[in-house]
């Protein structure tokens, strides 16, 4: 069995272990006792995090309100690196997360919009092994269908169960009332065989109510899954460089470290497409490696500088199918604010009267303006999402430089 195989094999078993462990979590979130409306989210769409760094496949995600625990984990490679990143709503948790959810639909629109709070952190490895670690905020500025909301959508099953429940009680004491008062021993075996159906009856409620429940909003979810959304985020990234022990060591500067700032929204054409847009701002610090000659001997000495830049990134993506597969392709442009590292060396770096920079030594990090991506989700269950593609980079030409397949998964950890 060959190095390639044995790595494929072992990316195959966790993808398995994960979707058993998914499943498993998807019964027991069908527990009667939990009494939830469940599902809260239409899509399950990449840690912000995650967006920021630009490791999933889709670098123009989709925007979605998501009200559980989730944990992501990203493939660029076969190594079966610790790429984790978790993701979590601190105000819906504190203030929201309860049996009942009249609580929620009853808050003012702004707590609602401040519910949505999502925190993000998370570290990958790229492929130069640097580790990269950061976190970032998400917070929902509109949503055009909020599966909470519909209270039409399960009021009537509310209602109906729970007179239900009523009047099986009630019928539940009056048998066993029958039964220790009556004299006749040959009614005895009927009325406890009445008790036993009417006990059964009682227990399977809370299934009963959840399947109805979870019918209804799976219903909901395929007619909606293509809502339209907005999103705003920030966050932080710091990428270090690794010794062979995995110790982190000196810190990148380059636009695989500093502050991130993004829109991003999504609005639906028919049933079956999504288009959904990005724009974002980073800010950071480059790292220009150069020479510098001295006028009169001749002499090159090796010099370098650091200069504040940003990097601009807008995008669109187009999905088609539904809420449980679908196909996107999108394109991505971005450009440096300094666009040549010559321009940035000169807002950073005074060279003495007696030297004179080699303009053609001036070297910083390449941005690649270009990027085509193309690929799908599959929603296993509700509470898993496998997110594949591809990912082409070009020059300012078009011409083309790089081709990787990147994976995601995301799990809601009901």
């Amino acid at each position: 069995m060959g190095p390639a195989f044995k790595k494929l094999y072992q990316c195959t078993a966790l993808l398995l272990t994960i979707m058993r462990v998914a499943s498993a979590q998807d019964l027991l979130h069908d527990d009667p006792k939990s009494g939830r409306i469940s599902p809260k989210e239409l899509a399950i769409p990449a840690s912000p995090v995650f967006d920021l760094m630009g490791v999933v496949p889709s670098q123009v995600t989709r925007t979605s309100d998501i009200k559980d625990f989730k944990v992501d984990w990203s493939f660029k490679s076969w190594k079966l690196n610790p790429n984790l990143a978790i993701q979590a709503q601190p105000v819906w948790e504190l203030f929201y997360n309860r049996k009942e959810v009249t609580k929620y639909q009853q808050a003012s629109s702004f707590m609602r919009r401040l519910s949505s709070l999502d925190i993000s952190v998370g570290t990958v490895q790229n492929e130069d092994n640097d580790r990269r670690i950061g976190f970032a905020a998400k917070i929902n500025l509109f949503n055009n269908r909020d599966p909470l909301l519909q209270k039409e959508l399960y009021q009537d099953v509310l209602v109906k169960f729970r007179k239900e429940k009523s009047d099986l009680e009630s019928q539940l004491k009056e048998l066993e009332n029958k039964l220790d008062t009556t004299q006749n021993i040959l009614l005895k075996p009927d009325l406890r065989s009445q008790i036993r159906s009417t006990e059964e009856q009682l227990a399977s409620i809370g299934t009963r109510r959840m399947d109805e429940i979870n019918r209804r909003a799976k219903i909901f979810v395929e007619e909606n899954w293509n809502a339209s959304s907005l999103d705003f985020a920030m966050g932080r990234i710091y990428t270090y460089g690794t010794d062979s022990a995995g110790s982190l060591t000196s810190l990148r500067l380059n636009r695989n470290t500093g502050w991130g700032m993004w829109l991003n929204g999504s609005f639906g054409i028919g049933k079956k497409i999504l288009v959904s847009g990005l724009f974002r701002t980073t800010w950071y610090e480059e790292q220009l490696n150069f020479l510098v000659q001295d006028k009169i001997t001749g002499e090159q000495s090796t010099q370098q500088a650091v200069a504040e830049n940003n990097l601009y990134s807008a995008g669109i993506n187009i999905r088609y199918g539904g809420a449980i597969y679908n196909f996107f392709v999108e394109l991505l442009y971005e450009k440096k604010g300094l666009k040549t590292p010559v321009q940035a060396l000169e807002k950073t770096f005074t060279v003495p009267d007696s030297q004179q920079i080699v303009a053609s030594s001036v070297k910083w990090n390449v941005v690649e303006p270009n990027t085509l991506n193309f690929g799908g989700d599959w929603r296993v269950n509700r509470n898993l999402i496998l997110n594949y593609g591809m990912r082409c980079v070009f020059d300012s030409h078009w011409k083309f430089r790089t081709f990787t397949p990147v994976v995601s998964i995301s799990c809601m950890m009901r």
